[in-house]
C-alpha cells in the first residue's frame, strides 16, 4: 500500500522537483523523525526484515541490504536507517578536506530508463567535521546497524598525493567505522579512476593497510575491514590485477560497482556528463559480479551495487556471486520501504563468512 502511494502520488510530485532539493528533504525528513524517538521506534519496528543476521568480513550485518554511498555524505542521518528496513549504511564519499563539488545543476533523471545521471565530485563537509558528528551521534544514539564510511581523493590533491590524502582521511575517521571502503571508481574527481591501474593501486592499497595495522596494534583492536570499490567500465584484465593487489594487501572485500560512463545505446538519456546508475547499470553490475566471482571461487567477499531496481534484480547478483547488496537510485524511484522489500525478498538467503 505505501509503496503504491510512494509510485502513484509522491513520486510524481518529487520528479517535478530539482533531484538535490529532494534528496535534501528526504535528509530533512529523517533527521525531523530522528527527533521523535518513538516514531523511529514505531518505524524500525513496521520495516525490520524477516532475513537471517548475515556475517561477512567479522561484521554482523542484520540483512543483505544497505544503502549505498552518496545518499548519507555527511553522516546527518545514518543512524536512522534502520526505520527505512536497511541493514547496513554507507556514508560518504568523504574526503580529507572539505568541498563544495561541482557546479549545479549536476543530478539528472531518465524517468522512462529508470535512471540517473550524476557529476556530484564528492560534496561534503570533510573529514575532521564528519569525525566530529559521528562522535556526538554516537554518544547520544545507540548504534542498531553496521557503518561503513567511504573514503575519496580531495580534488584539489594531486593524484601523486593521493596516499596522503587517502590516510589522513582515513585516520580521521577510522575510530567510528565498521568497515572502511576505499573509492577509487567515480567518474566525477578529475583523475580519480588512474588510482586502479597498476601505477597508484599497490602502493596506495599498501600504506593504507599498514596505516590500517599500526593503528589496530596500537590500540589493542583488530585492524579495520578494508573495502576496495572498482567501476564497472574495467576490462576485464584490469579487474584480474586488481584482484591481484587486493588478495596481496589481504583487503577484505570488494564494491562492485561505482556508476558508468559509458551510455548503452539502447537507452533514451540527457545528453550530460557524470555517472550513470539505475536499469541501464544492471547487466553491466551483474556480468562483473560474476566475473569476479567466479575468478575468486566466491571466496572474496563482495558487495553488489548497482542496477537494483526490483527483486529479481537482487536475486541475479546474489545468484551471480554477491554476499551483501547495496540500493540507492532504485530508492529514489520506488520509495523509501524499498529496501525491506529487496530485503525480505532475500530472507531465505544466509551466508556467514568470519
Amino acid at each position: 500500500m505505501m509503496d503504491i502511494l510512494y509510485e502513484k502520488v509522491c513520486r510524481p510530485l518529487f520528479f517535478r522537483m530539482d533531484p538535490e532539493k529532494v534528496h535534501e528533504q528526504a535528509i530533512f525528513a529523517l533527521r525531523l523523525m530522528g527527533k521523535v524517538p518513538l516514531m523511529h521506534t514505531l518505524m524500525r519496528r513496521y520495516n525490520a526484515s524477516k532475513g537471517k543476521p548475515v556475517r561477512l568480513f567479522g561484521v554482523d550485518f542484520p540483512n543483505h541490504v544497505g544503502v549505498a554511498a552518496g545518499f548519507d555524505k555527511d553522516a546527518q542521518a545514518w543512524h536512522l536507517m534502520d526505520a527505512l528496513g536497511y541493514g547496513f549504511v554507507e556514508i560518504g564519499t568523504v574526503t580529507a578536506l572539505k568541498q563544495p563539488g561541482n557546479p549545479r545543476p549536476r543530478v539528472f533523471r531518465a524517468v522512462k530508463e529508470q535512471a540517473l545521471i550524476n557529476r556530484m565530485g564528492f560534496p561534503n563537509d570533510g573529514a575532521e567535521q564528519i569525525a566530529a558528528r559521528l562522535k556526538a551521534d554516537l554518544r547520544k544514539h545507540k548504534r542498531h546497524l553496521p557503518l561503513g564510511i567511504n573514503i575519496g581523493k580531495s580534488k584539489i590533491i594531486p593524484i601523486d598525493q593521493a596516499v596522503a590524502d587517502y590516510t589522513e582521511c582515513f585516520l580521521a575517521l577510522a575510530d567510528y567505522a565498521d568497515y572502511m571502503v576505499v573509492n577509487i571508481s567515480s567518474p566525477n574527481t578529475p583523475d580519480l579512476r588512474k588510482l586502479q591501474g597498476d601505477t597508484y593501486l599497490p602502493d596506495l592499497l599498501g600504506h593504507l593497510q599498514k596505516t590500517n595495522r599500526e593503528r589496530a596494534k596500537k590500540l589493542g583492536q583488530n585492524p579495520l575491514p578494508l573495502v576496495l570499490k572498482i567501476a564497472p567500465d574495467l576490462s576485464y584484465p584490469e579487474i584480474d590485477a586488481i584482484l591481484t593487489h587486493i588478495q596481496q594487501n589481504e583487503f577484505a572485500g570488494l564494491i562492485a560497482t561505482n556508476t558508468t560512463v559509458a551510455r548503452p545505446p539502447q537507452y533514451h538519456l540527457p545528453a550530460e556528463t557524470g555517472g550513470l546508475s539505475g536499469r541501464p547499470l544492471s547487466q553491466k553490475a551483474l556480468d562483473i559480479v560474476r566475473y569476479i566471482a567466479l575468478r575468486t571461487e566466491g571466496k572474496l567477499p563482495l558487495i553488489g551495487c548497482g542496477g537494483i531496481m526490483d527483486t529479481a534484480d537482487a536475486g541475479r547478483l546474489m545468484d551471480a556471486g554477491a554476499h551483501l547488496l547495496q540500493i540507492y537510485t532504485g530508492m529514489i524511484y520506488h520509495g523509501p520501504f524499498f529496501a525491506r522489500e529487496i530485503a525480505d525478498s532475500l530472507s531465505w538467503r544466509q551466508r556467514d563468512w568470519v
